[in-house]
């Protein structure tokens, strides 16, 4: 697996490709949304999760604004503009010895921005019921 998990997170991202997903995730992850008060536990759930939020906070505006990384976690902060609205947000995330994210917290702002946020995943989780 990557020594910079974040990278291949990145990669999938851009890529718009979450088959990536299989083997960057463990399989007791937790994720951490801006929308939904409960961790979201487990590989499958965590997958879905992510790949709906590949579409609902990708466009061509995306940039990575900064990276932080440790030597089990790190951090990447992009900027988005969906729908009209530029989307803040930050990934923080931790991985195993295996280099599989076991974590994955995001963080959004401004409110504005979490409003089209949740609307977009809304949408996208609907669809892949």
């Amino acid at each position: 697996m990557n020594a910079n998990p974040l990278d291949a997170w990145l990669r999938i991202v851009v890529s718009q490709d979450a088959r990536g997903l299989k083997t960057l995730l463990a399989d007791d992850v937790i994720f951490h949304s801006p929308i939904v008060h409960a961790p979201q536990r487990g590989k499958e759930i965590v997958t879905r999760y992510l790949a709906v939020a590949l579409h609902a906070f990708f466009s061509p505006s995306f940039r990575v604004i900064r990276k932080l990384f440790g030597d089990t976690d790190a951090m990447l902060e992009f900027e988005s503009e969906v729908d009209g609205v530029t989307i803040n947000a930050v990934d923080i995330v931790k991985w195993n010895s295996a280099g599989q994210l076991t974590e994955f917290k995001v963080m959004v702002r401004p409110l504005k921005a979490i409003d089209v946020v949740r609307q977009k995943m809304a949408e996208g989780l609907q669809a892949k019921q």
